[in-house]
């Protein structure tokens, strides 16, 4: 399944595993709480949805990563107590309570959430001296001598081992004792989830155009090359900052995060025409209502690739204005929201004039983009724009929709 179903999942456990009766007891009992355990390729977003679920459930999150954890810090240190057996006094090895623990009833106290989700990940991933405490952890919901508060529900992740040298095996006790949600990367989640956080649109339009770019892994003689969706994002958040700062993004600084040299090298040639297409298309001007007539007669000729870029490029340059607005509050009645109701006017006219008033395939991918991104969802609410109203119902329901995805996934 995707990320996003995984996501239901887990939130659909959590409410039920918190679920009680009238007496305040839980109705399905600890013993058949089984922890989840989450299987997926690195980067994808797993533990992002723990902080979503745990913040959409009002519950506590504790996390980990376990690899970075030795015996000691995850079981507890030995310590020597002494106990009474008739009548005698005996020194005995006990533990002190594991880090891991501790911090589930920090978070109680702290927090003040009697319930929440102990996250664990790489938990396949642990060392030889820890894996006994791991399978301890997953089967007996303890670490060393000391239980998981009842109310915290168990979610651990790992990598399948084609992502892994270091992954180990579960035995079938262990797996008989969780429940397994094996996770797949989604470039259509993602988009979504990307357009939410405002990844660079360069990205986003890139990632349209080259969908087999949004996760890949391969091994060759150089050893292990890969592109993964936690790459692309924290690309994106250095792209930004760089701009801004008035710093090249250079293809080396790609390769840092883009680790498959073909794709780093496709995406620098992609972005330097995108930049590029921001001044031959004179953006600014579109939104002003002053394009000029030869942008029309290029459009006529340009590819979809460049027609895509176009459009992208305008949400672009409508997004910084609305992320401002819905900073400040100020939706209506303000000489900034009045000038981007007429900008977004002007970028609808041009659309219009360049691709034609029946429904176009660029027409469906900027009122997706607009539909999308959760300023513009709240200033149109604020701020009704006829003509996005029209496309968003012609467009965006039901067959019509699907029938331009396909014709756009065939260009």
């Amino acid at each position: 399944m995707n990320i996003a179903q995984a996501k239901d999942e887990i939130r659909h456990t959590v409410q039920a595993y918190l679920k009680k009766d009238g007496e305040g007891n839980y109705r399905i009992p600890a013993i058949r709480q089984r922890p989840i355990l989450l299987i997926g390729p690195p980067g994808i977003g797993k533990t992002q949805i723990m902080e979503q679920i745990a913040s959409e459930c009002g519950v506590g999150l504790v996390s980990y990563t376990i690899t970075h954890h030795t015996r000691q810090s995850a079981v507890g240190l030995p310590m020597i107590a002494q106990e009474t057996y008739e009548g005698e006094t005996y020194s005995v090895t006990e533990y002190t309570m594991s880090e891991i623990i501790a911090s589930v009833y920090r978070c109680i106290r702290d927090e003040v959430k009697k319930e929440g989700i102990l996250f664990i990940d790489e938990i396949n991933c642990v060392s030889e001296t820890l894996t006994p405490a791991m399978l301890q952890f997953l089967q007996c919901k303890t670490f060393g001598n000391r239980a998981v508060p009842q109310g915290w529900i168990i979610v651990a992740a790992g990598n399948p081992p084609e992502y892994n040298k270091s992954v180990r095996d579960f035995d079938m006790v262990t797996l008989d004792r969780v429940r397994s949600i094996d996770v797949e990367a989604d470039l259509d989640i993602w988009m979504n989830y990307a357009a939410e956080k405002h990844v660079h649109g360069v990205i986003l339009s890139y990632l349209q155009l080259r969908k087999k770019n949004f996760y890949r892994i391969e091994t060759d003689v150089d050893g292990l090359r890969f592109v993964t969706a936690r790459g692309w994002e924290d690309l994106g958040a250095l792209m930004q900052m760089y701009e801004e700062l008035g710093i090249p993004v250079t293809e080396e600084i790609i390769g840092e995060y883009l680790r498959l040299p073909e794709v780093a090298e496709d995406f620098f040639a992609y972005y330097e025409l995108y930049r590029k297409y921001q001044d031959d298309y004179g953006i600014r001007e579109i939104l002003r209502g002053q394009a000029q007539p030869a942008v029309f007669e290029r459009l006529m000729k340009a590819g979809f690739d460049e027609r895509l870029s176009v459009v992208n490029l305008l949400l672009d340059a409508l997004k910084e204005p609305l992320c401002q607005l819905y900073e400040t509050k100020r939706f209506t009645d303000t000489p900034e929201s009045e000038a981007l109701a007429a900008a977004m006017t002007h970028a609808f006219d041009f659309l219009e004039d360049a691709f034609g008033t029946e429904g176009s395939q660029e027409m469906l991918l900027f009122v997706t983009g607009l539909t999308m991104c959760k300023e513009a969802a709240v200033f149109l609410a604020m701020n009704p724009q006829p003509k996005y109203m029209k496309y968003n119902e012609e467009l965006l329901s039901g067959g019509r929709r699907k029938k331009l995805l396909q014709e756009l996934h065939q260009d």
